[in-house]
């Protein structure tokens, strides 16, 4: 009798939780461009493949990331790069 109710415990659970909403969690940061110290920056840069490569200070197309909200607070960080 105790095993019907465990399985019968273990399986409401199941049911329980496999019903439960799934709530997907969106990026909570965002690329700043322009902030980066020179071989800091998080990625490639229009000028080269990969992270940690910025040349200078600053570099226009390197990123970093950053909370979400934050980049336009910083002097100097912009959402897009400003190179083309």
């Amino acid at each position: 009798m105790k095993s019907a109710f465990a399985i019968a415990a273990v399986l409401n659970a199941a049911v329980l939780f496999a019903n439960a909403p799934v709530q997907a969690q969106a990026p909570q940061t965002e690329k700043c461009f322009g902030i980066a110290k020179a071989g800091k920056n998080d990625c490639q840069t229009k000028h080269s493949s990969c992270a940690a490569t910025a040349k200078k200070d600053a570099q226009a197309d390197a990123w970093l990331s950053v909370p979400k909200g934050t980049c336009e607070k910083i002097v100097g960080g912009s959402l897009t790069s400003s190179q083309s």
